[in-house]
């Protein structure tokens, strides 16, 4: 989850974490005419961790642009207030001084593995630079980083509205790691292919896991089916990658277990990091949406169990041009939504 750019304008050390029995496999959409359940809403302690983080962030933020460094210092750990004193957040503010407060566009939270982390965008004539504040337990300010972040290239794909209607390649409430157009909600945007790429977990109880997330299985989305998104026909399959412990990857060998998709019109959709053995389809086959693919698992070049899915314009993986990603019959945070393309930190499922 490093975001590094070009040279930083300041890197203060954070004393906390960086912002990372089943059912049976459906056997297709919802019958015609069959009771859709109700989605389930936002997990109430995910909310208000999630609107504390944002609330605490907003302030602290506004305390440092309107100049109240010593307010601001005050609120710092003992290990930050050694780091950065008030001298040092001069410096810095004298620096963006003219950096215009985010939009609401333009800040998120993290809530990962008991860390709480603000992450907000601030423009600075045509720079944009990201501010990173974590809290925490007591609210009090545990690291901060700032450091400007180049421009993205010219999406060729901007706007493009997909032939195919995609619903979520899984069923129950799963939850949105990485996922929008901009670089704060979305690490991927700076991969071409992955312009619009998706990777997503499930939440549950305070995390993506339960214990100390040491094993695969501690993990709420290890083994949950994959399913397609649309009639398809598969291009291309990984199916004998080993899975990884957490917190090890695999670079040498990316999308580890996965499937690549035809979904007709020129595009083509990869679900990734698939578990070992899994995959129940061979290249050349049909697919109808809704049917199973394989199990979420933890292959290829990813640190824990989730899945990543996205849709490009070719099918070779990591020479295509990366589409929007627009999901039919999907809730998020518990509503219906209609047709939506999901950012960080939604809960979603489907629901059409």
């Amino acid at each position: 989850m490093s975001r590094h750019t070009c040279a930083a304008v300041l890197v203060l050390a954070a004393c906390g974490k960086s912002p990372s029995q089943r059912p049976p496999a459906p056997a297709g959409d919802a019958a015609q005419g069959a009771a859709t359940p109700a989605p389930a809403p936002v997990p109430a302690a995910y909310a208000e961790t999630s609107a504390r983080t944002l609330r605490e962030g907003r302030a602290a933020l506004a305390l440092f642009q309107g100049g109240k460094l010593a307010e601001l210092h005050a609120r710092f750990t003992p290990e930050l207030a050694a780091i950065a004193t008030t001298k040092v957040l001069t410096d810095i503010h004298d620096q963006l001084k003219a950096a215009a407060a985010p939009g609401p566009d333009d800040d998120t939270v993290f809530l990962v593995a008991g860390s709480r982390a603000y992450v907000a965008d601030l423009k600075v004539g045509p720079q944009t630079v990201v501010a990173q504040m974590t809290f925490d337990d007591d609210g009090r300010l545990s690291g901060l980083n700032f450091a400007p972040r180049p421009a993205l290239p010219p999406d060729p794909h901007a706007g493009r509205a997909l032939k195919t209607k995609l619903r979520l390649p899984f069923d129950g409430q799963w939850w949105v790691f990485w996922g929008g157009d901009t670089a704060t909600r979305n690490y991927h945007v700076v991969a071409p292919d992955q312009r619009h790429a998706y990777d997503i977990v499930m939440w549950k109880d305070g995390g993506t896991h339960t214990g100390d997330g040491k094993r695969n299985e501690d993990y709420h989305c290890w083994g949950q089916p994959i399913v397609a998104p649309a009639d398809a026909t598969v291009v291309a399959i990984e199916n004998g990658a080993p899975d990884n412990p957490p917190g090890k990857m695999d670079p040498a060998n990316k999308a580890g277990n996965h499937v690549v998709l035809d979904l007709g019109d020129g595009e083509f959709a990869l679900l990734a990091h698939l578990q070992q053995g899994s995959v129940t389809v061979k290249a050349g086959d049909k697919v109808t949406r809704g049917q199973r693919l394989g199990l979420t698992g933890n292959s290829g070049n990813t640190s824990e169990p989730h899945l990543h899915f996205h849709v490009q314009d070719g099918p070779v993986l990591f020479e295509g041009r990366g589409l929007p990603v627009v999901f039919d019959g999907v809730c998020t945070d518990g509503q219906p939504a209609a047709p939506a393309s999901p950012v960080h930190g939604q809960f979603i499922e489907h629901c059409g």
